[in-house]
């Protein structure tokens, strides 16, 4: 039987592990139907999984014009070569025009995969993005040392694909439902692959990790050295909170790299986001912008960051931190 031809040229990967889609997928919704509405295209959200019917029920409220759906039961947990197998034969079949994706775990290994199949570009890791009354995506990055934004675009091939870092753009509200969901062939062979999965764990986010933390103290290059890193541990323990860096200690092994905090770690929502020693380059503050309340603490007194925060602290970090501590001890519960 045939499969009904989708009518979407702007195709977005949802997501989902056990029938809940990861909310970066949700936001590029929102973001593609905002794009795609100036140009009249439509636009179709993309369903892999195993017993997903209520899941793609719940995505068209959203406004999308159609839910994509392969459902197979192996699909039911993630694969790359089995989902790659999949996507590529929907989307050879169907030819969207752009293709774009979370920057998650599972998206930064699809991906680049899936546009490898296809021998088409792929924008990685982006912070914005663009389409022009041509259909061409423009997908915006931090570019020169960070410091300004650079656009990349892909117009030889198709369809062009994008990564997109969560919490980049704002979460769509449910609304009228509008399309329709159409079925893709979700078959696969596990015995063309070259692995299974036996079994898998799913770790829950505990308190004071960072997408969950309320304060967040974020240690740059600017720390020193690692003997000083314990400055930026004890301020976080001593206000409740999470500990995060930037790459540099992260690749110098002062901290973990599930502790980075920017373009390509983690990004958060704190009430309260301390920085210290923290230049202030695009690939980090894409990651904090939707902080409530934003402090930083630098010897540079021109430090591009002190232009993006809320209080500005300039001096030496082994004076103002402990500082802090000593004057936060008598509201410390």
């Amino acid at each position: 039987m045939a499969e009904t031809q989708s009518e979407c040229k702007l195709w977005v990967f949802v997501e989902q592990r056990k029938g809940k889609p990861a909310e970066v997928g949700i936001e590029l919704l929102g973001k593609a139907l905002n794009l795609a509405e100036d140009i009249g295209w439509k636009v179709g959200a993309v369903l892999l999984g195993h017993q997903v019917e209520k899941l793609a029920d719940e995505i068209l409220s959203y406004g999308v014009h159609e839910v994509i759906v392969a459902d197979a039961s192996g699909l039911a947990e993630y694969h790359n070569l089995a989902y790659v197998k999949v996507l590529e034969r929907a989307i050879r079949e169907h030819e969207p025009e752009v293709f774009l994706l979370g920057a998650t775990t599972m998206g930064t290994d699809l991906g680049p995969r899936l546009a490898a199949r296809l021998r088409t570009g792929l924008s990685a890791h982006c912070i914005d993005l663009e389409l022009n009354d041509t259909g061409e995506l423009l997908a915006v990055i931090p570019w020169s040392g960070g410091n300004s934004l650079g656009r990349i675009s892909c117009p030889r091939t198709r369809p062009q694909m994008a990564t997109i870092n969560p919490g980049i753009f704002d979460m769509p509200p449910p609304g009228t439902v509008r399309g329709r969901i159409i079925y893709i062939n979700g078959a696969v062979d596990q015995s063309d692959f070259g692995y299974r999965i036996v079994e898998t764990h799913h770790q829950e986010a505990k308190p004071g990790d960072l997408e969950t933390a309320e304060v967040i103290v974020v240690g740059g290059y600017g720390v020193g050295r690692e003997e000083n890193w314990h400055h930026i541990e004890d301020l976080a323990a001593m206000l409740h909170g999470a500990v995060g860096a930037t790459r540099p200690p992260v690749d110098e092994g002062w901290a973990e790299g599930n502790q980075m905090v920017g373009q390509s770690g983690r990004t958060v929502y704190p009430r309260l986001y301390i920085g210290i020693g923290i230049s202030g380059h695009m690939h980090h503050l894409v990651g904090i912008k939707k902080a409530d309340l934003m402090v930083a603490i630098n010897q540079d007194p021109n430090a591009a960051i002190f232009a993006h925060c809320d209080l500005g602290l300039v001096g030496d970090l082994k004076d103002i931190v402990p500082s802090l501590i000593e004057s936060l001890k008598g509201y410390s519960q």
